[in-house]
């Protein structure tokens, strides 16, 4: 995996899933479609879509524990406080050789950089709350957060998606 690439993917990821619009309709049709997604595949994931503050779906498919919760909370809390992806801030603390502890002084018990949680932005607003997805690699957990967002958003999945490793 280069960094570098993965970075440069997950930004232009970020810029181009934006919502017109989202309300609690919409984040029960992006749970649900992720969902879809996992039981097809048998993944064992927990999935959660938020606005800060404020959960509007989740569920925790056959196989997970309470610790893929803990995980999506963590992961979330990254969103909250960054803006951005957790992959994306994990990518930048791996590529800087430091941690969420060392450079902003967040404890790793409340604070996860591992990839999984996404942004839900909309147009004109901003980032108001996050799409997280626990239980697979945390490369795989985001990509599909991302292929669920395209999806949801008719985005050409293949255009966005994470290089190949």
């Amino acid at each position: 995996m280069d960094i570098a690439h993965d970075l440069q993917t997950v930004t232009a990821q970020e810029r181009a899933l934006v919502f017109p619009r989202f309300d609690a309709d919409r984040a029960w049709q992006l749970g649900a479609h992720l969902r879809e997604l996992a039981v097809a595949r048998s993944h064992a994931v927990a999935i959660d879509v938020r606005t800060f503050g404020h959960t509007l779906f989740f569920c925790a498919l056959a196989g997970t524990s309470p610790d893929n919760a803990d995980w999506v909370r963590r992961k979330s809390r990254v969103v909250d406080h960054f803006r951005r992806s957790s992959y994306a801030i994990g990518l930048r603390m791996q590529q800087a050789g430091t941690t969420l502890a060392e450079k902003h002084g967040l404890p790793l018990s409340e604070y996860a950089t591992h990839g999984g949680a996404f942004p839900i932005t909309v147009d004109g607003v901003g980032v108001i709350g996050s799409v997280t997805v626990s239980g697979l690699p945390q490369r795989k957990d985001h990509e599909l957060v991302v292929e669920a967002l395209c999806a949801q958003l008719g985005a050409d999945y293949s255009q966005l998606a994470l290089a190949t490793v």
